[in-house]
């Protein structure tokens, strides 16, 4: 599954999040990655397994979200700009009412 993104200039998240050189904290990232990961499976609870941030993300950007199944219940999350790898890890996918 893919989806698009484009980091608004005013996100809330950029306010002190340096003020010289503003950049997405990686746990906005992290909440993209699971809204798309929801639209797959909406009843699923979903988790981050693993998250690795190769590449800081600031306003304006354009960001490829990819989510592809590893096995069953595990995701790899791939997220780039201009075709460069910005961040990655897994998603784990548990059956409503699991832990």
């Amino acid at each position: 599954m893919r989806a698009e993104w484009t980091v608004p200039a005013d996100h809330p998240a950029f306010a002190g999040h340096f003020p010289d050189r503003p950049i997405l904290p990686g746990v906005v990232l992290l909440d993209r990655a699971l809204l798309l990961a929801q639209t797959l499976a909406p009843m699923a609870q979903w988790s981050i397994a693993q998250a690795k941030f190769q590449r800081p993300v600031g306003p304006g950007q354009t960001l490829t979200l990819e989510l592809g199944e590893v096995r069953a219940g595990l995701w790899e999350l791939r997220v780039r700009s201009a075709s460069r790898l910005v961040a990655s890890g897994s998603l784990r996918q548990h059956e409503e009412g699991a832990p």
